[in-house]
C-alpha cells in the first residue's frame, strides 16, 4: 500500500510566487509539488525546470493533460525536471502507451487522468491495463459548475472514489472540488495520494488556525494525512 502522500497543486500564474508557495509547502511537511496546468501555460516548462532548481529532491508532477504527442511532450517534461507526468484517458491508447514508454525509458512516473470518461471506473481500469501507474480520478472545473448552474447537485470524485480504487491496484488521487476536509479524508476511501489546492483556501474548520495562518493550517493537514498528530 502507498504510504499517504500529500501533493499541493501550484495553480499559480505567477512564478515568483509560486516557488514561494512550493517553499513553504515543502516546509510544511508537503511531499510533491505540482507544476499546475495554469502555471504551465504562464510559463511553459520553464515553471518546471525553476521548481526543479529551486527544490532538487522534491518530486514535481507537471500537470499538462497530454492529449496527443504523447512521447515528446512526456520527454520534455522529463528533461525539464518532471518526475511524473499526466496523460487524459479521453486520449488515443497509442498515446497513453506512448507516454508510458517515455516513463519507463525515462523513469518517471505516468499518472493517467479520468477526467470526462463517461464512466470513470472503467477509465480508470483502462488506464492501469495501458500500463499508467497513479490513476487521478478527476472531476472537471467546467463540468462541476456547469451541472450545479443547471440546478443539479455538483458532482464530487468522491461520489465514485471507493468504486474506482477497487478497480485497480495502483494509487489513487481523487482531484475537483474537495474541501480540505474532504482531501484529509481520502486515504480512509483507499486513495492515499491527496492533492491540496493552492494558493490554499483555509476555511473556518477543524483547521483554521487561531490566527488564519496558512502555513500553520498547512502544517497542521500535513501531520493528519501523514498520521503524526
Amino acid at each position: 500500500m502507498h504510504k499517504p502522500t500529500v501533493q499541493i497543486s501550484l495553480d499559480l500564474v505567477d512564478l515568483d510566487e509560486a516557488v514561494e508557495t512550493a517553499a513553504m509547502a515543502l516546509r510544511c511537511g508537503v511531499d510533491w509539488l505540482e507544476a499546475g496546468t495554469p502555471l504551465l501555460l504562464a510559463h511553459g516548462l520553464s515553471s518546471v525546470r525553476a521548481l526543479r532548481e529551486n527544490f532538487p529532491d522534491a518530486p514535481i508532477v507537471a500537470d499538462l493533460k497530454t492529449m496527443d504527442g504523447g512521447y515528446l511532450e512526456a520527454e520534455m517534461m522529463a528533461k525539464a525536471g518532471a518526475t511524473h507526468v499526466v496523460v487524459m484517458a479521453r486520449a488515443h491508447e497509442e498515446t497513453i502507451k506512448c507516454v508510458v514508454q517515455c516513463g519507463k525509458d525515462y523513469g518517471v512516473g505516468v499518472m493517467g487522468d479520468n477526467l470526462g470518461c463517461p464512466d470513470m471506473v472503467e477509465g480508470a481500469r483502462q488506464l492501469q491495463d495501458l500500463g499508467c501507474g497513479y490513476i487521478v480520478h478527476h472531476i472537471g472545473y467546467d463540468e462541476r459548475r456547469g451541472i450545479a448552474a443547471a440546478g443539479n447537485r455538483m458532482p464530487s470524485p468522491l461520489d465514485q472514489l471507493k468504486e474506482v480504487v477497487a478497480a485497480v491496484s495502483v494509487p489513487v488521487q481523487a482531484v475537483g472540488g474537495l474541501s480540505i476536509e474532504q482531501a484529509v479524508a481520502c486515504p480512509s476511501y483507499g486513495a492515499p495520494l491527496v492533492v491540496l489546492g493552492a494558493p490554499l483556501t483555509i476555511e473556518a474548520d477543524s483547521f483554521q488556525t487561531a490566527s488564519g495562518n496558512v502555513e500553520e493550517s498547512l502544517k497542521m493537514i500535513c501531520q493528519q494525512i501523514h498520521g503524526t498528530s
